[in-house]
C-alpha cells in the first residue's frame, strides 16, 4: 500500500508547470522600489496567455504562456539604442524594438525605469503583448516619472 501511495505522489509532483527562469535585472534601490509596485499590477493574461510563476525575483520579473512572454523591470538602457533609433508607441508608452532570432525584445523608453518585454514569434503580432501590459506601466512606471 505504501508503495502505491509513493508512486501516486511522484506522479502528482510532475503535474505542475515548471517555473519560468527569467534573467534577473539588478536595478538600483529606487528603481527596484518602483518595480516592486509594478509587478503586482501586471495582468493575469497577456496575448491570451495565462500568467506563470517565475523561478526568481517575482518582484522584478513576470511571465505568461509557453514559450514564455517575459517582463523584466529595472533593466539597463539597451546598448543598441542610438539617438536616431526608431521607437513605436503603444497606448502612450514608447518602446525600442529589437528583433531576436526567435522573437522581439521591447524596452520602454518614456518610463522612469526601463522595462523589457520579450515576446516569442509564436505570438504574432508580437507588439500585441504591449497593449495588454501598457495599463500597468502607465499606472506605476510612467506615473513615477512625473513625480
Amino acid at each position: 500500500m505504501l508503495a502505491i501511495l509513493s508512486l501516486g505522489l511522484v506522479g502528482l509532483s510532475g503535474c505542475g508547470e515548471a517555473k519560468v527562469a527569467v534573467p534577473v535585472p539588478t536595478p538600483n534601490p529606487k528603481d527596484a522600489a518602483i518595480c516592486q509596485k509594478l509587478t503586482p499590477t501586471l495582468p493575469e493574461t497577456v496575448a491570451d496567455q495565462p500568467k506563470r510563476k517565475v523561478a526568481d525575483a517575482p518582484d522584478l520579473t513576470a511571465a505568461w504562456g509557453n514559450p514564455p512572454i517575459t517582463v523584466r523591470c529595472g533593466v539597463v538602457k539597451p546598448s543598441a539604442l542610438e539617438h536616431t533609433s526608431s521607437l513605436i508607441t503603444v497606448n502612450g508608452i514608447d518602446w525600442f524594438a529589437e528583433e531576436l532570432s526567435a522573437g522581439w525584445r521591447f524596452t520602454s523608453m518614456n518610463t522612469f525605469v526601463f522595462v523589457e518585454v520579450t515576446v516569442p514569434n509564436n505570438y504574432n503580432p508580437e507588439a500585441n503583448a504591449l497593449v495588454d501590459l501598457s495599463a500597468s506601466l502607465k499606472k506605476i512606471v510612467v506615473l513615477a516619472a512625473t513625480n
